[in-house]
């Protein structure tokens, strides 16, 4: 696990050159680029959004439910007109769809009055139909009233009526508002609908038309997609009369390829150690293995450049949270059997073969801790037998997971700081982060002393531990430079400010208990869909023994899901909020390799 180091390199040639030296460029795929102009794409120009809006409109026409024999000739093909038309009908669809919904809304509400048409001005003498929707219970104000009104439809709780005036009726001359119903009668609405209809029809015909062109589109999005990118890249050097730079970020390890492609492509170029100001994109290097762990933190947070590699500590540490947090063998031996199928299909792509090592890992873990905590589709074994002779933890011992749990998280936010404090070597700050480790291990070593039994060396160690800790956070929690009698007072201040962190380490030390609350809850559901199906299946002769299977599927399926909630959002959220609040503290911006794609 590392972050790659980086150098910035400097290219110059001619400018006649420049489209083909950066298609090359592009070609060898070892750099990230930097802009050197704010010039923008203009409208003619292909763009990353252009290659988004592709892969859309292909995804749109893969969703169709009848598609066309597929052409397989460029001739007639044009594919930036295709994308668009596709997303053109895309949005018109849309559009009809939504016309057509609150068309039939409208319809419904309309009906009720009947279908009518409002007079032209003038020929009522100046008076006006106005709508009201009022409960049967409130008819006794209109009856009472002195307007003209007269009842259209009514059903078992609500009279539709209609009142003949001049002016639209005070607010208090009606037991309810007024109810709108528009302009348009209800044959014209009817007559629209249907116009609506068939337009849709039209369009989905077309839809069905375009996916004639998804073959070509798929062998020609790569093509698109580099094109795209190299006129990106075009744009983002620095230009004179004759001559053009290119800058970009390159890997120290390719280094020699970059100056084998500069003798090649007769340009000049300059490689440039990272000066330390400068903010580099981050390369992470992890092996095929554990390289799961670095999809999920790039999917969080990209660690600063000048920071340090997390990936394996979230995928090991991911692994066992998700384990406690499921606490069930038999819930883990299904998702084990998901993966199985899905096994080949994951091994198509990079990030596929990744997150399905993650995969085993995690759910070979969550099998291991289910079968050390005895627990099976809720059920727990004999003592007597194989499988309870292993189990080594019970969920219902509080005093024991509670110890575990907070020992878990003590080690996490431990090994944090001293991570912290490696990465400072070359600082005095890494002693603080040597305190606030020290200060963790000899508050839980302090709190598992003061049982009844326990070694008096255990206290004596807590007390040694938290003494460093305090220490080594009022002298080293700042670099503030002692020319002066006075810096020394406030080098001491500094150390009382940071000491002010103590609830907060210790607010995230007790968020991992969530560990036995998830696991215990998860295990308790589990009993309890047991015993109900088990209560179902004594009560009711016969049919009980169907009900009891299908409340159990239902029971524990619910249950899986909640597993899978559960452990998946707090073993990252332990991650990526309690252990990088100690460790990862600064945001990186990812290496963006400027290469060509594949074909898809």
């Amino acid at each position: 696990m590392a972050i790659v180091t980086l150098n910035k390199l400097t290219l110059c040639g001619m400018i006649a050159d420049k489209t083909a030296v950066l298609s090359q460029l592009q070609a060898l795929g070892l750099v990230h680029l930097i802009p050197l102009q704010a010039k923008k794409p203009s409208t003619e120009d292909s763009s990353p959004e252009s290659v988004v809006d592709a892969i859309a409109a292909l995804k749109y026409l893969q969703q169709s439910t009848r598609k066309r024999h597929q052409v397989h000739q460029n001739k007639q093909f044009n594919f930036d007109q295709i994308v668009q038309d596709v997303l053109t009908l895309k949005e018109n669809l849309t559009d009809l769809i939504q016309q057509r919904d609150f068309l039939e809304e409208r319809i419904k509400e309309v009906a009720l009055w009947g279908d009518f048409s409002f007079a032209e001005d003038g020929e009522l003498l100046g008076y006006k139909l106005w709508f009201y929707i009022v409960p049967k219970r409130l008819m006794n104000k209109v009856r009472d009233s002195d307007l003209i009104w007269q009842r259209v439809s009514q059903n078992n709780t609500l009279e539709y009526i209609v009142l003949l005036a001049k002016e639209e009726p005070e607010p208090k001359a009606m037991p309810v508002p007024r109810t709108h119903t528009g302009d348009i009668s209800l044959s014209q609405l009817h007559k629209n609908l249907e116009a609506i209809h068939l337009a849709i029809e039209d369009a989905y015909a077309k839809r069905e038309y375009l996916t004639r062109w998804m073959t070509l589109i798929m062998l020609n999005l790569a093509e698109f997609e580099n094109d795209a990118g190299l006129k990106s890249a075009v744009l983002m050097t620095k230009d004179d009369a004759h001559l053009f730079t290119s800058q970009a970020w390159v890997a120290e390890a390719d280094i020699k390829k970059i100056e084998a492609f500069a003798k090649e492509q007769q340009v000049a170029y300059l490689v440039e150690p990272v000066n330390g100001i400068e903010q580099p994109p981050t390369l992470l290097s992890n092996t095929e293995t554990f390289a799961g762990g670095e999809e999920i933190v790039k999917f969080y947070q990209m660690p600063n450049y000048y920071g340090w590699d997390p990936s394996i500590v979230v995928f090991f540490s991911f692994a066992l949270f998700f384990a406690m947090i499921l606490s069930d063998a038999g819930y883990a031996a299904v998702f084990l059997s998901v993966l199985a199928f899905k096994w080949k299909k994951m091994g198509l792509s990079k990030q596929g073969l990744r997150f399905r090592m993650l995969l085993i890992v995690t759910l070979n873990s969550a099998l291991l801790w289910g079968i050390l905590a005895g627990s099976y589709f809720g059920f727990s074994p004999a003592e007597s037998t194989v499988l309870g002779k292993i189990k080594l933890f019970d969920m219902n011992d509080f005093d024991i997971m509670m110890k575990l749990s907070i020992f878990v998280g003590v080690a996490h936010i431990a090994f944090a700081n001293l991570v912290q404090a490696y990465e400072l070597k070359k600082s005095s700050l890494r002693y603080s982060s040597l305190g606030w480790a020290l200060f963790v291990i000899g508050g839980f070593i302090l709190w598992l002393s003061t049982e009844e039994g326990a070694n008096i060396v255990l206290q004596q160690l807590a007390y040694g531990c938290l003494s460093l800790a305090v220490l080594a956070l009022l002298l080293f929690s700042s670099e503030r430079p002692l020319n002066r009698p006075v810096d020394y007072i406030l080098r001491l201040f500094d150390g009382i400010k940071n000491l002010t962190s103590i609830t907060k380490i210790f607010g995230d030390v007790l968020s991992y208990m969530r560990l036995f609350a998830l696991g215990l809850a998860s295990a308790s559901l589990a009993i309890t869909f047991n015993q109900l199906a088990i209560q179902v299946y004594e009560a009711i002769p016969g049919i009980g023994l169907l009900l009891s299977l299908i409340l159990l599927i239902i029971g524990h399926g619910l249950n899986i899901m909640l597993g899978i909630m559960s452990g998946v959002v707090h073993g990252l959220r332990l991650n990526f909020i309690e252990f990088y609040n100690w460790s990862v503290s600064d945001e990186g911006y990812p290496f963006k390799v400027f290469s060509k794609k594949e074909e898809y």
